[in-house]
């Protein structure tokens, strides 16, 4: 296989980590992309001592930084000609956390780091990928999103400034989720946009996958801390997400596929108004598959409406 070129942000633990040692692996050249690159050195040794593959670069991203990101953009322009692969890994979910959080230009930190922050990104970065010959973006979705079967549940954008912020409750929860249904949307309406320059976007649909001690500390309450522990216990490990990040980035049976949602197991979700046959406690277990999505992610109208906001939010930066 032709050795490419791949960009992972939140490159230096859990999946991020593990996606950088399976390409490396690999024989393909991997950018860390990171918000503290201190931080993520021993990360970086640790993958090209088990990769024995020395071209794994680190350089620093702050995905919900519009400055850093257009920064991190032009540094890689400088030293590169073009890319193959872009992975969208990197996210923000604070758990517990009870006060509005701000990205540095203003807006609420999950919406940054999850939608904009890659929407912007990948604007930016489009000329270079369609130089490839077989260029692939791949944005990490979750099984979160399954909350949207309940026909009740819709994204919520009145709060992206903090418009609420003293009248209205902070659910990081369903921050997350609604940003990562938004970032869902945006793979449909991107891989019809970007089809005549051969760029394939595709998301993953990420389950319970186990998490690093170091992550587990950072739970703002002990409630989800000790929820996350026991969860480790049947959680699949990162080495198994990361797989499957290189298969649908790599493979002949992705070459020419777009605009899917895909599982762990490389199978091309369906949608549904109901999982078929299920209800009731069928329908909580299905929160844990991965044979269908909600059909609110291909609600036309709120595509638009996400587009159009992402578009508004990064219009000064994408130039």
């Amino acid at each position: 296989m032709k050795k490419k070129t791949v960009i992972i942000t939140g490159a230096n633990s859990g999946i991020g980590k593990a996606a950088a040692k399976k390409f490396s692996s690999e024989g393909h050249r991997v950018i860390m992309a990171c918000r503290n690159i201190e931080k993520s050195k021993p990360a970086q040794n640790e993958i090209i001592e088990a990769s024995k593959n020395d071209t794994v670069e680190l350089m620093k991203l702050d995905v919900s930084s519009f400055e850093s990101i257009r920064a991190f953009c032009s540094e890689y322009r400088r030293n590169n000609d073009g890319l193959d692969i872009l992975i969208h890994n990197a996210a923000f979910f604070n758990h517990g956390e009870k006060v509005f959080q701000f990205s540095p230009d203003g807006i609420e930190l999950t919406w940054a780091t999850n939608l904009f922050g890659p929407f912007l990104m990948t604007h930016v970065l489009k000329d270079l990928l369609a130089q490839s010959d077989d260029p692939r973006i791949l944005n990490a979705s979750t099984t979160n999103i399954k909350h949207f079967f309940d026909p009740k549940r819709n994204i919520e954008l009145d709060n992206l400034h903090g418009e609420l912020k003293d009248t209205k409750k902070y659910n990081v929860y369903k921050l997350y989720g609604d940003s990562k249904m938004a970032l869902s949307m945006l793979t449909f309406t991107l891989a019809e946009e970007f089809k005549p320059d051969g760029i394939k976007v595709n998301a993953v649909m990420i389950p319970n996958i186990r998490q690093e001690k170091e992550s587990l500390r950072k739970f703002k309450m002990g409630y989800y801390r000790v929820i996350a522990t026991l969860q480790n216990i049947i959680a699949r490990p990162p080495e198994r997400m990361a797989d499957t990040y290189y298969h649908i980035c790599t493979s002949d049976e992705f070459k020419d596929i777009t605009g899917k949602l895909v599982n762990i197991d490389n199978k091309i979700m369906s949608c549904t108004k109901v999982p078929p046959g299920k209800g009731g406690f069928g329908l909580i277990k299905d929160l844990f598959g991965s044979d269908h999505y909600p059909v609110y992610v291909e609600d036309r109208e709120m595509i638009e409406t996400v587009r159009e906001v992402c578009r508004t939010e990064t219009e000064k930066f994408v130039q």
